[in-house]
């Protein structure tokens, strides 16, 4: 009889699973997952839909509120975020520019994987089926001022495997990830941005 009772609830408990809808499989990848670090392919398309600019990196993501794109191709360019503020840096310009985290900036895509966004509060979700062997979720913003259309978030086996976003001027970027590490073990240094010397320093 127990072994009857134990295989009924592993049933139920696997179509339970089965059953979880993309939204819920995003709610619950963003919940379990207090670090991540990752490769990162980055393909910006044009109004035309051709693309413009390809870049690649790494991507490092520590909750709450932390993280960094390092872009090693074709230039070199970081943005950290850490302690309510984001750094960008331009190494062929030598140019950091410092913003706020502030409302214009609560709702960039950056920022949807660090915990400090209320998904539901700030978009609204929609399933939008599976596309490049991904299961995808539109998040579309609440706020008219956010500066973007909508962002797609895609899933591959429950993890995290692309996103797009389209601002409003007709300009479309995606992001693959790949070599993907939930939970590991990152340094605090990652997050801790320094200006390079002879760099000029500007801060909104």
């Amino acid at each position: 009889m127990k072994i009857l009772s134990f295989v009924f609830c592993l049933i139920c408990a696997t179509q339970l699973h089965a059953e979880e809808t993309p939204i819920a499989r995003l709610k619950t990848f963003l919940a379990g997952s207090s670090a991540l670090a990752a490769d990162f392919r980055q393909v910006t398309l044009d109004k035309s839909g051709k693309p413009a600019q390809t870049s690649s990196g790494k991507f490092y993501l520590s909750r709450p509120g932390k993280f960094r794109w390092n872009y090693q191709k074709p230039f070199v360019q970081e943005i950290v975020s850490n302690g309510g503020k984001v750094w960008f840096y331009d190494a062929d310009l030598e140019q950091v520019t410092v913003k706020q985290l502030d409302d214009s900036l609560g709702s960039t895509p950056a920022l949807l994987l660090t915990g400090q966004i209320d998904i539901e509060e700030k978009f609204t979700l929609q399933e939008q089926g599976e596309d490049e062997g991904m299961n995808w979720v539109k998040l579309s913003p609440k706020n008219e001022e956010s500066g973007f259309k909508y962002i797609l978030i895609g899933l591959e086996r429950d993890q995290l495997g692309g996103m797009e976003l389209s601002d409003n001027f007709g300009q479309l970027t995606r992001i693959y990830f790949s070599n993907i590490q939930i939970n590991p073990k990152l340094e605090e240094a990652l997050f801790n941005f320094k200006a390079p010397k002879g760099a000029d320093v500007f801060e909104n």
